[in-house]
């Protein structure tokens, strides 16, 4: 079972890649060209950001996922562990968020919170 947790843990990396690099290139700068996006608080460059930041976040939560793996394939998950890579993802998250959308999406704050209170269960 061990060496199948590497190989999940494996195709997470590489889905992220794979998900961030085409999407990027294929879908984001595309879409974001556009004329006729819809206004996020009266701007299309915070749409653009928010739909930028959205699809990045996945790679970040299956990145996360893919850790846990690790974990789970070396006989080393616990409460810590999930916690840590928890507040890895979520504190992330947080600054992605607040980084692209230049902290008008406040989906950052929410982000940190979670992310400092998993990193406080690593330290309790």
């Amino acid at each position: 079972m061990q060496s199948l947790y590497f190989v999940a843990a494996s195709l997470c990396l590489i889905l992220g890649l794979g998900h961030s690099f085409v999407g990027e290139r294929y879908i984001l700068m595309r879409l974001c060209r556009r004329t006729d996006l819809p206004k996020l608080f009266g701007s299309t460059e915070l749409t653009a950001r928010t739909l930028r930041f959205a699809w990045h976040l996945c790679t970040v939560a299956w990145w996360g996922a893919g850790a846990i793996f690790c974990y789970m394939a070396l006989d080393r998950l616990s409460r810590t562990s999930v916690a840590g890579v928890l507040a890895g993802v979520f504190l992330i998250s947080a600054a992605v968020t607040f980084v692209l959308s230049r902290g008008r999406h406040f989906a950052w704050l929410i982000f940190l919170a979670i992310g400092l209170i998993a990193l406080y269960g690593v330290q309790a």
